[in-house]
């Protein structure tokens, strides 16, 4: 099977009612789409990307009027959440109805929830009687896509269809909290910065470390390419690895190694979240021996990139 791509909804809704897979975009990063109430369907998710069962899978609405499909109560401050963040890339673990399958959820109790803003996925949600269970599509572990031909390039012998949306415009996944303990809690730095949730509900405090995840996403090594990656002052790595055949990702800094990717000459962290994964996936296909990053500033849309870059460093078991 070789997977087809187009911009026909028709098509998708089709593949995703009968219940196959199908490649979709988002603003944050493409995903790869189950009928969410079909744990056949959402089975096949796990199948193409050799994801383990024990990392849950995040549901798609289209509609907040939707969420009571999906979810059986709403904690202080959700509503709130819902009304200045969505549609976008947030995604808000809840409580689940019994009607949501234990694969989506890993057996948890609890449910990732969000409504993507891109039109396209939008528009596919609105033809459909279900939401979507939806990670990244792309081989577990490896680095997310951002285009159409990502998806292709990775997963295109598994899965009919890929619905072509065009490159995503925030390009990192979605920010994950969820309700603990009477307070919220990050789970993932992601496409919203904590400051701007601060500001609707008041203090966010850090998830603890876990041995298994209680939200996609929380996997030490994570986002990984196939070459080492080393994250920190970029002079200092270069001189302890003075024979690799360098390459570096930087913000603004045009370092003089074998290649640099800029992310933003701007020093925009938007625009360099956009440009983050497409880098680490050039840099892991362009013959380098090893990449280099910096720390990007802790603030806004770089804690997101620092938080990719500590997973795509950290060594898999």
């Amino acid at each position: 099977m070789s997977a087809h791509l187009g911009t026909d909804l028709h098509t998708a809704a089709e593949l995703l009612r009968t219940g196959n897979i199908v490649a979709i975009p988002t603003e944050t990063v493409y995903g790869l789409a189950a009928n969410a109430f079909d744990a056949e369907a959402v089975l096949k998710v796990f199948t193409a990307k050799a994801r383990p069962s024990f990392d849950p899978l995040i549901v798609h609405i289209g509609h907040p009027d939707q969420l009571g499909l999906v979810v059986r109560e709403l904690p202080e401050g959700a509503e709130q959440l819902m009304k200045a963040f969505w549609p976008g890339p947030l995604t808000l673990v809840l409580p689940k109805r019994p009607e949501v399958p234990d694969i989506v959820t890993s057996g948890l109790d609890t449910v990732g929830v969000r409504m993507p803003s891109h039109p396209m996925a939008l528009e596919l949600l609105s033809q459909l009687a279900f939401p979507l269970a939806a990670p990244s599509a792309n081989p577990f572990g490896y680095v997310s896509p951002t285009t159409a031909r990502h998806v292709a390039d990775q997963l295109g012998e598994t899965i009919p269809y890929i619905l072509d949306g065009g490159p995503c415009v925030v390009g990192v996944e979605s920010t994950i909290i969820g309700w603990e303990e009477e307070g919220w809690t990050l789970y993932r730095h992601g496409g919203v910065p904590v400051e701007d949730l601060e500001e609707v509900i008041g203090a966010v405090a850090m998830a603890p470390p876990r041995i298994l995840p209680v939200a996609p996403g929380q996997l030490e090594s994570h986002y990984a390419p196939r070459i080492p990656v080393l994250v920190g002052d970029v002079e200092q790595l270069r001189a302890e690895h003075p024979h690799e055949r360098i390459a570096v990702i930087a913000l603004r800094r045009d370092y003089a190694v074998w290649r640099t990717m800029v992310l933003s000459p701007a020093g925009d962290l938007a625009e360099a979240a956009r440009n983050f994964f497409g880098a680490l996936r050039d840099l892991e296909a362009s013959g380098a021996g090893m990449i280099l990053a910096e720390r990007f500033p802790d603030e806004g849309l770089g804690r997101a990139i620092n938080d990719r870059l500590r997973r795509a460093a950290a060594k898999r078991g």
